[in-house]
């Protein structure tokens, strides 16, 4: 047995020496690596960990640049449809509806006096012979008639088009301000089989957007800058005011909110027609009407009735005039002169019967009917839909019921109402709650939607105290001095006073931003408008505490409109600013710290330094030559370094009694003026 251990641990010994010495031939072959183990372990778990993150990331990036592309072909496609609107419009060229660059090229070809085949063979158009005559003296030509032979000749054989061609001047206007409301849009139809989860994933991919591509306006692009250019140059040697005193902005009148009843039936036409007479012997451009909510599916979920708008448009259309519509999801109080009261849907309101928190609440639980909370803009109690799947319910209702029009191009604007009268603000002012001015109003965020949207932004701040609405803010008559909040040095600008007013901002710029997420989709390459309120008392105190509770973080040491312009900015919309406080006197003006004119200036300048589009509407009527001028001044700036203006504005009329005997020539000056008529 001793002897058989001796011999295996003699083997065993030979085998290690051979294994630890190389064979000779392994000192003189060439070095080769060898191949790499498999990692095991937790090398392994990394080497997988890195290996998913990496195409998790590469998957991510193919997605973006998939977005990129799509946001890239919506901009061309944008750009292509104004081009052709604008040389339908300007330049009568006989483009088919469904045109293509093969058929602007062809068209541009034969008016330069090309021939074009249509198999596109392009030659150069051959003139007959001219007819032989016998060669007079020379004397019998002087230089004059020489020179104007010789151009005859030229133009006979090139016809050279002049500055003053329709191509010519369609290709200026093209670029200006009036064609980005005034072309006419394509006839796209939206899909009307996206489902909720759908709507929910194009609001999610908002996120995504570049900002650069979002915009589908051509007026930025080198080309309209040129042509702009050489306008302005050409005004400035003719009148020396520059752009803004000569250029043509389109005017439109406002209709009365109760020529619809409630049941959408059309009262009055021939005072329609009568109305609309006056307004086409003053040279307006266009008409704006409301269409309500309240009315279209006054008592059925998705039971949408057009047909007293239907009959008005048609009206409209015979006038030949242009037409903006505003879609109003908010109640109508009837203020205006033969105006009703509209309400929102019957439906809406049996909900808030049993929900009242998708209403806007103040701080004594008071609920305001004006018009839906944002804090249920994606909450699923409006009979299974969010608040903003029943406003692009009735967005896309319009867009398909109308299509007709909009191919035609009597509709050349969309307004999207997204607040309490239409504008863009928490109903923070409302007189229903007792407001009267100059009070500071309430803050509009203690329904349970919103507190408990407050709750996870202070939860993710890290201070779940700060999950609460201030309690030392007054109420609605209160003015700031007489606050803790809002007073000199008050909490306002506190660490906890900051948190919760870039909070209640962010809820409405959310809310813009879903919403217009989805009104882009339902009208693609058609002008969506955004109604900006003009929230002036109390602008010259440091605090500006009526557009704190109004939704603007806009106080002395801070810029509060800029973040809410670049998402209008990227959605490519038009902001239309109201004009108030012309009318104010300078004891109102003094016990208010009010500043018209200085919010004016604010607003306006930041608007057009993010390249917004802006227009305009007064909020009172005019009734004398001074008003008008002051109008005339905010809309066309004097002597403006960069030329801006805006490009159209809606007049809020008089009644009609007086706006034909007393106001008719003041009227007639303001519209001539707009169009450049009348340089004041």
């Amino acid at each position: 047995m001793n002897n058989t251990m001796n011999q295996c641990f003699t083997a065993a010994s030979q085998d290690l020496d051979q294994q630890q010495s190389p064979p000779p031939s392994a000192a003189v072959q060439p070095y080769h690596s060898q191949p790499q183990r498999r990692p095991r372990g937790f090398a392994a778990i990394n080497s997988g960990s890195n290996t998913t993150t990496s195409a998790t990331k590469s998957r991510k990036e193919r997605e973006k640049e998939k977005e990129r592309t799509k946001l890239r072909e919506r901009h061309r496609r944008a750009i292509t449809s104004r081009m052709l609107a604008g040389l339908r419009q300007y330049g009568n060229f006989p483009l088919p509806a469904r045109a293509d660059m093969n058929d602007v090229i062809a068209a541009l070809a034969r008016e330069a006096g090309w021939t074009v085949e249509p198999d596109g063979t392009t030659c150069r158009q051959t003139l007959p012979a001219p007819p032989q005559q016998l060669p007079l003296p020379i004397s019998h030509f002087n230089s004059t008639q020489q020179n104007n032979i010789n151009a005859s000749i030229v133009q006979g054989a090139h016809p050279v088009r002049s500055a003053e061609s329709p191509l010519y001047s369609s290709a200026l206007k093209n670029c200006s301000m009036r064609s980005s409301v005034d072309c006419q849009p394509s006839a796209h139809r939206v899909d009307e089989n996206l489902s909720p989860a759908s709507l929910d994933s194009v609001v999610a991919e908002r996120d995504a957007k570049v900002d650069k591509y979002s915009s589908a306006s051509a007026i930025d692009s080198p080309e309209c800058l040129e042509a702009r250019q050489l306008v302005q140059d050409v005004h400035c040697e003719e009148h020396g005011n520059g752009l803004s005193e000569t250029s043509y902005i389109p005017v439109y009148a406002r209709l009365a909110s109760g020529l619809i009843n409630n049941f959408c039936q059309l009262m009055d036409p021939d005072g329609v027609k009568e109305e609309l007479q006056n307004l086409k012997s003053l040279c307006v451009d266009g008409v704006v009407v409301d269409c309500w909510w309240g009315i279209v599916e006054a008592w059925t979920p998705k039971k949408y009735d057009w047909t007293g708008y239907r009959e008005m448009f048609h009206i409209i259309q015979e006038f030949g005039m242009k037409l903006q519509v505003v879609l109003a999801f908010h109640e109508s109080g009837g203020h205006d002169p033969g105006g009703i009261f509209i309400s929102l849907p019957q439906w809406i309101l049996e909900i808030g019967k049993s929900n009242q928190d998708i209403f806007f609440t103040d701080r004594e639980g008071r609920r305001n009917t004006e018009c839906l909370s944002w804090g249920i803009d994606k909450e699923r109690v409006l009979r299974g839909r969010t608040g903003i799947e029943i406003y692009f319910d009735f967005m896309r209702s319009f867009r398909t019921e109308f299509d007709d029009l909009f191919t035609e191009g009597l509709i050349s604007a969309v307004e999207i109402g997204l607040g309490a009268s239409g504008e863009l603000k928490y109903p923070s002012f409302s007189e229903r709650m007792g407001w009267r001015y100059p009070g500071i109003g309430e803050f509009q965020c203690y329904d349970k939607y919103l507190m408990q949207n407050l709750q996870k932004a202070a939860k993710l701040r890290g201070h779940s105290f700060w999950a609460r609405a201030p309690d030392n803010a007054g109420y609605y008559n209160s003015k700031p001095h007489e606050t803790g909040f809002f007073c000199e040095k008050g909490d306002y600008d506190s660490y906890y006073g900051r948190f919760f007013l870039r909070w209640y901002t962010q809820v409405l710029i959310d809310h813009v931003d879903n919403v217009l997420s989805l009104a882009s989709l339902a009208f693609e390459d058609i002008q969506i408008v955004v109604k900006i309120p003009a929230i002036y008392w109390w602008y010259k105190t440091t605090s500006h505490a009526a557009e704190l509770t109004a939704g603007y973080y806009n106080p002395s040491n801070q810029d509060g409109y800029s973040l809410l312009f670049e998402v209008l900015k990227k959605h490519g919309v038009t902001m239309k600013f109201i004009i108030s406080g012309f009318q104010a006197s300078y004891q109102e003006i003094d016990e208010a710290f009010s500043d018209p004119e200085g919010l004016n200036w604010q607003v306006l300048n930041s608007a057009w330094d993010r390249g917004l589009c802006v227009a305009g509407q007064n909020a009172q009527p005019c009734y004398d030559r001074e008003g008008f001028v002051r109008l005339l001044e905010t809309t066309r700036p004097r002597n403006h370094p960069d030329g801006h203006h805006f490009s159209f504005f809606v007049f809020h009329q008089p009644l009609p009694l007086i706006q034909r005997t007393i106001c008719f020539s003041e009227i007639d000056y303001f519209v001539k003026s707009m169009h450049g008529n009348v340089y004041h």
